[in-house]
């Protein structure tokens, strides 16, 4: 695991939870926790789906190139994303 990658991935995910947070305002949850649910999982889901799409051994062997950033940004966004929408949408339906 690169420490590089993984900042990248989580910086990603909270702007990717405070957009998700934005276009969805029935299930935001506010924008500290969307940053928060947004960094976390970035960090933790763009790891999964680095080592699942195999993303993560060509950053590995060459270090972090534009490739290997663009990959970070993309999977911690999205995965941030997803998971501030989840985590918002199961907050509404319980309170």
């Amino acid at each position: 695991m690169d420490i590089s990658q993984l900042l990248i991935q989580a910086i990603s995910g909270a702007v990717g939870g405070n957009a998700a947070g934005a276009v969805s305002k029935d299930t935001g949850l506010g924008t500290l926790g969307n940053t928060i649910a947004g960094a976390l999982g970035g960090g933790v889901g763009g790891q999964i789906l680095n080592s699942v799409l195999g993303l993560g051994g060509t950053a590995a062997a060459s270090g972090m190139d534009i490739g290997s950033i663009i990959s970070a940004f993309a999977t911690g966004g999205v995965s941030g994303g997803l998971t501030a929408l989840v985590i918002g949408y199961l907050k509404s339906r319980v309170a």
